[in-house]
């Protein structure tokens, strides 16, 4: 072989060496980096959550709505004139307070006629006692007749009832009276006025002058599936003390705590529920007549309950399951048995024990056994 040609092989081998050399990756980096392509592919990221035991309440909730403690409707006993308000709509009234007056000079004119017919019968029978009294003594010193001591007799019970009937006219009278000035009879907040001052109103009218309702205390009426009804018995009559119930807004935040107060006396044979009253003091008035609203009353405490997030359990073809991270970081599917579920816990009755640790998020890429990588939670 000619020199110049062996020259060209030489370098181009040497040129091959050293291109291969950097461009090739070495044994170790090859091998590394396939680890872990391989570790990334298989560990799944889930969040995690502990299960724990803790007192756990139990109630059974129900939609309810709110209703007046009392509610009247302010109707005018006698009728007339409308001639004075004392009463702004939307004010708290106390009950005997003034709420309104009707001309009263027709019922004050017919109080002075019935009281001079009083004082007329009761002139009359004195005189006839007065009468009896002469009759009497006569009669038993044989100076007068029995048939004149019977009729004068007959005079002073025919002039005691006419007074009974006279009293009791001006009794009246004096009661329509009292009725010209209309009275609070409860105390609770106005709503709107009905009647303006001016008009004349009527003892058999349908329309009130105003309606007012109690506040403070305060109603909910709600109702339960009469599934429900042993278990609420039972905690009534197990040491006889109201049960605590609260009611709630949409978004579960807690508006108010009271006490039930009574299970009406049937079911719904339409809906199969069963009706509830539970009273509020409703001190800060956040309960208004009309409004709906959620409302739950307490019927047990399960203690040192294990629980578990609802997020947590998953339905699958044989039942109920969670997914329980291992000690060597896969994941194991554990049947689990619920029990209540309170707001955003459940109790676990069966398949778990406390410490056990259970995935919260990312259960729909997982299989048994795959691998996991937990991820801090959020809060």
């Amino acid at each position: 072989m000619k020199p110049h040609r062996l020259l060209f092989f030489v370098l181009l081998a040497l040129g091959t060496v050293v291109a291969g050399r950097f461009l090739l990756p070495t044994p170790t980096a090859a091998k590394g980096g396939a680890s872990k392509a391989l570790d990334g592919k298989k560990a799944v990221p889930v969040t995690a959550v502990v299960a724990v035991t803790r007192d756990v309440p139990i109630w059974l909730a129900g939609l309810g709505t709110v209703q007046a403690f009392n509610r009247v409707t302010i109707r005018p006993r006698v009728s007339g004139v409308l001639d004075e308000i004392h009463f702004t709509e939307g004010q708290t009234v106390t009950a005997g307070d003034v709420l309104a007056r009707i001309d009263p000079r027709p019922y004050a004119s017919l109080l002075a006629q019935a009281k001079g017919k009083v004082a007329q019968s009761s002139a009359q029978l004195d005189n006839a006692r007065l009468a009896l009294t002469r009759v009497t003594d006569l009669v038993q010193r044989g100076a007068d007749s029995r048939q004149n001591f019977d009729q004068v007799t007959a005079n002073v019970a025919q002039f005691t009832a006419q007074e009974q009937a006279d009293s009791a006219a001006q009794a009246a009278a004096q009661l329509n009276l009292d009725f010209t000035t209309v009275k609070a009879p409860i105390t609770g907040r106005t709503g709107v006025r009905m009647i303006d001052q001016g008009n004349l109103v009527t003892a058999s009218q349908d329309a009130g002058l105003v309606v007012i309702s109690q506040f403070q205390p305060i109603s909910v009426v709600f109702t339960l599936p009469q599934e429900n009804l042993p278990a609420i018995r039972q905690r009534m009559l197990a040491d006889g003390t109201p049960l605590t119930t609260q009611v709630l807004q949409a978004d579960g935040q807690q508006l108010a705590e009271g006490q039930l107060e009574l299970i009406d006396n049937q079911i719904d044979t339409n809906s199969g529920t069963m009706k509830l009253k539970a009273t509020f003091p409703n001190t800060d008035q956040a309960l208004w007549p009309g409004q709906f609203l959620t409302a739950r009353v307490l019927v047990a405490t399960r203690k040192q309950a294990v629980v578990v997030p609802t997020q947590v359990i998953k339905a699958g073809p044989d039942g109920l399951f969670v997914y329980i991270v291992q000690a060597d970081q896969t994941v194991a599917m554990r049947k689990v048995t619920t029990g209540p579920r309170v707001d955003e816990i459940t109790i676990i009755e069966d398949g778990l024990k406390a410490g056990d640790q259970v995935v919260l998020d990312g259960q729909s890429k997982l299989q048994p056994g795959a691998a996991v990588a937990i991820q801090p939670s959020k809060p």
